[in-house]
């Protein structure tokens, strides 16, 4: 299934890192906080200013981006989970390659 999101909407992959503790302990999914961290896989075309022209959203196909905890709507699309996002739910868009400190 393809999907095209409307508006100012982004589709993103949900990007979950392996936890460890220091001690060497691998966390399960149940224990972890939910993730905050994705990649975009599509882009609406932004939303309408008013004379109706559309707002170009500043995301990409690709972008790597930090968003709400509790933002978007996850979906299932075959046996991948998907979150769709208002542009407004996302925080930052990851530059760079340094590491982000873990919380």
């Amino acid at each position: 299934m393809n999907l095209q999101p409307l508006g100012d909407r982004l589709i993103v992959e949900i990007l979950d890192e392996e936890e460890t503790t220091v001690s060497g302990i691998v966390l399960p999914d149940t224990a972890k906080e939910k993730p905050q961290r994705g990649r975009v896989l599509a882009v609406g075309p932004g939303s309408r200013d008013e004379d109706g022209e559309y707002i170009k959203i500043d995301l990409e196909e690709g972008d790597e981006i930090i968003f709400s905890k509790y933002g978007g709507t996850e979906i299932k699309v075959g046996a991948d989970e998907v979150l769709i996002l208002r542009e407004s739910d996302v925080l930052a868009k990851v530059v760079g390659d340094r590491e982000l400190a873990s919380a």
